[in-house]
């Protein structure tokens, strides 16, 4: 007998309502999890062996694969054309013409991954040139990313075409800060046509990799609802001044894919501001303890929420184009 957790899209109900959404729902319908099936039928199998090749050499590269997914898919995404959500601008280099993501403030010297997506698509580059999307392949490397660290699976719908540009700006003011209180989050996430149980289940991919110091520095020393043994022990990694980028876990298995994140947040040993936020007295502490109590649920609603981020806004069919390289436009 099925799991009542077992994926099943027969009464998956995306939260829509007006333009924005009815774009998402077309562009989505164009995407497929078997887009690749005759034009590069190995794609999958290489982006795979690629994920698990640079996660065994170094766990954490996981937790990195994801969030580059997350980041890439947040910004743009309530703009019009031509700027669009989960296109792999977050790739592009900064050129003479605009200044790209990499160096946005949520990002900068703090995304990584950018090399094994360089790997992967160089060898697809020879087994398929310019068939597989570089938005595509940090899709599935994302997805990989989590089941090599023990969490769900889950079918990518794929066809994304890449950008032609990026905004440094707009990845600016799009991604969320983890300075965020849980108003400025749902604020954030809506935007993206996601709900509070898109956000708390998205954000519990926090079960997984490290945070600098300089982003959990408030929280270690001004907040009043963390536990006092826990911020001692934060401080000794995140002095007052200084060590900005010493690491913490996100929580206390941070190669692993449980839901040891949500644990942490009843008893007050969320990392980041935005993690706390989700239990400190609002409508999503209810959510917060469900997962902390059932890992199965947690597991399904986060693949599910991954699906319908994944969707936001892609480009499809003649638009965008096929990037050779995945930090440059084609130029012809």
């Amino acid at each position: 007998m099925a799991s009542k957790y077992s994926l099943s899209f027969k009464n998956f109900n995306f939260f829509s309502s007006g333009l924005f959404f009815l774009l998402i729902s077309m562009a989505s319908a164009k995407l497929s999890s078997n887009f690749y099936a005759t034009t590069c039928p190995k794609a999958l199998a290489t982006i795979k062996s690629g994920v698990n090749s640079a996660v065994s050499k170094e766990a954490r590269m996981g937790a990195s694969l994801l969030r580059l997914h997350f980041h890439d898919c947040f910004v743009n995404a309530s703009l019009p054309c031509p700027f669009f959500g989960c296109d792999a601008s977050i790739l592009l280099d900064d050129t003479a013409s605009f200044k790209g993501e990499q160096k946005a403030g949520p990002n900068n010297k703090s995304l990584r991954g950018y090399e094994v997506i360089d790997s992967i698509k160089s060898k697809l580059e020879s087994l398929c040139p310019a068939v597989v999307s570089c938005a595509d392949i940090v899709a599935v490397a994302a997805r990989d990313s989590v089941v090599a660290l023990g969490g769900p699976s889950w079918k990518v719908r794929l066809g994304r075409r890449d950008s032609t540009t990026a905004s440094r700006t707009q990845a600016n003011l799009d991604t969320p800060s983890p300075l965020m209180d849980l108003p400025a989050l749902i604020n954030n996430f809506k935007n993206q046509g996601l709900n509070q149980k898109d956000l708390v289940a998205l954000s519990g991919g926090h079960t997984i990799g490290f945070a600098q110091c300089f982003t959990f520095r408030n929280r270690t020393y001004s907040a009043t609802n963390i536990d006092p043994t826990f911020a001692k022990q934060l401080q000794e990694t995140c002095p007052r001044t200084g060590g900005n980028t010493n690491l913490a876990p996100l929580d206390p298995t941070p190669a692993t894919f449980d839901s040891a994140y949500f644990n942490n947040l009843v008893k007050q040993r969320g990392l980041l501001i935005s993690d706390q936020a989700l239990f400190s007295g609002g409508s999503t502490d209810d959510l917060v303890k469900t997962y902390s109590s059932y890992p199965e649920a947690f597991s399904y609603d986060f693949a599910k929420s991954m699906i319908k981020m994944g969707n936001i806004k892609p480009l499809t069919g003649n638009q965008g184009q096929i990037r050779v390289n995945c930090r440059k436009v084609n130029y012809y």
